[in-house]
């Protein structure tokens, strides 16, 4: 397995590798990533097996510091080489991001039978480079499908979720957060350092609704931004501590928040979507705008045209624009229930079992 940079990609090559394992406890796993990466910590906490190479993502623009990550490629491509020397695999799955791309190119002009998964509706440059080598591409999204140059290659799978995710009951979930689960309820979160422009429109849409007890919120500000955000709800007098209202820091219980929420708030990361898909609720998508090659934006384009979501870029986001948004969808229950079906009609709940049926199929062919 290798896939590495951000969590988009670390968490579905995760998921794939306790796929595998489920199916065969027998199957031995070696997961290569970047040595200082998110995924040297992440995947050796999940029990996976780690080796670190050398490497780092081309910068954007020409210049010295291209010539040195040029450099470490090529040292990349020298300790990929040795590592499958000695792993000797059946089988390289890659998930994007840099560190993808020596090693599925190292294994794939070794002839060792190699996949690739695409998380989003815009693939990476990284993937889309190497799907002209490796036997086949996986995608979550079909909108992705057009944007590869192989389409003989491609296999519309879906993107793994975790496996507690739509197993928890309304009751359960509202329950978890000491909610009621006959109200309607909002789920806010701009990820697990928070967005601060998401966080600045919440107070808005939480001074709508001091007068509204039949809205409930669980709201994520995220670790950097809770205290500034705590400073403006004082500011503006508003009594956040109520019974209806549950503003969290971090937001870790995400499979309960899920099971009682009736319209989510927030960024359109892969993963998210893909759990939304599968739960079937409404969402108000406000895209990462710094994320590489835009993707967020992508990605939640494809909910919007199938009905499932609403978006608002980052740069047109403030309070009045969010609550208008709220609003409308809180007096519209019909709406409400239409966008949660489409939201699920585009859910692959058999994503993982797809992926390692293709794995498994690769690798003995």
């Amino acid at each position: 397995m290798t896939g590495g940079g951000t969590g988009g990609h670390i968490y579905p090559a995760l998921a794939i590798a306790k796929g595998l394992l489920a199916r065969d406890p027998e199957t031995q796993i070696l997961y290569v990533g970047i040595r200082d990466g998110m995924e040297a910590r992440l995947v050796p906490e999940a029990g996976i097996t780690f080796a670190g190479i050398s490497g780092k993502g081309l910068p954007r623009r020409l210049s010295l510091e291209t010539i040195k990550v040029l450099g470490r490629s090529f040292k990349a491509l020298w300790e990929t080489k040795k590592l499958l020397r000695q792993f000797h695999p059946d089988l390289v799955v890659g998930t994007g991001g840099y560190v993808s791309g020596p090693v599925v190119l190292t294994a794939a002009l070794f002839n060792i039978p190699t996949l690739l998964h695409e998380q989003n509706a815009l693939p990476g440059i990284t993937n889309r480079l190497l799907a002209r080598f490796v036997r086949r591409v996986m995608v979550t999204f079909p909108e992705s499908m057009e944007r590869f140059g192989v389409k003989k290659k491609l296999e519309l799978v879906g993107l793994p979720v975790r496996p507690e995710i739509g197993q928890v009951s309304r009751e359960v979930g509202a329950k978890h957060f000491k909610l009621r689960s006959d109200r309607l309820t909002l789920l806010v979160t701009g990820g697990s350092r928070g967005a601060r422009t998401l966080n600045q429109a919440m107070i808005e849409v939480l001074a709508q609704l001091e007068s509204r007890s039949d809205i409930q919120v669980i709201w994520a500000t995220g670790k950097t931004t809770y205290t500034e955000t705590i400073a403006g709800l004082k500011k503006r007098a508003i009594a956040w501590e109520r019974p209806e209202w549950c503003v969290l820091e971090y937001l870790k219980d995400m499979p309960e928040a899920l099971a009682c929420a009736n319209i989510f708030i927030g960024r359109a990361g892969a993963a998210s979507l893909a759990e939304l898909m599968i739960t079937g609720i409404p969402s108000v998508l406000i895209p990462y705008p710094y994320a590489a090659e835009n993707h967020q934006e992508h990605n939640a384009q494809a909910l919007v045209q199938a009905g499932a979501a609403q978006i608002i870029l980052d740069s047109e986001l403030n309070g009045e624009r969010l609550w208008l948004e709220v609003e409308r969808l809180i007096s519209q229950p019909k709406l409400l229930t239409k966008m949660g079906v489409a939201a699920q009609t585009l859910a692959q709940p058999q994503a993982l079992n797809k992926i390692v049926d293709l794995c498994r199929s690769t690798a003995w062919h």
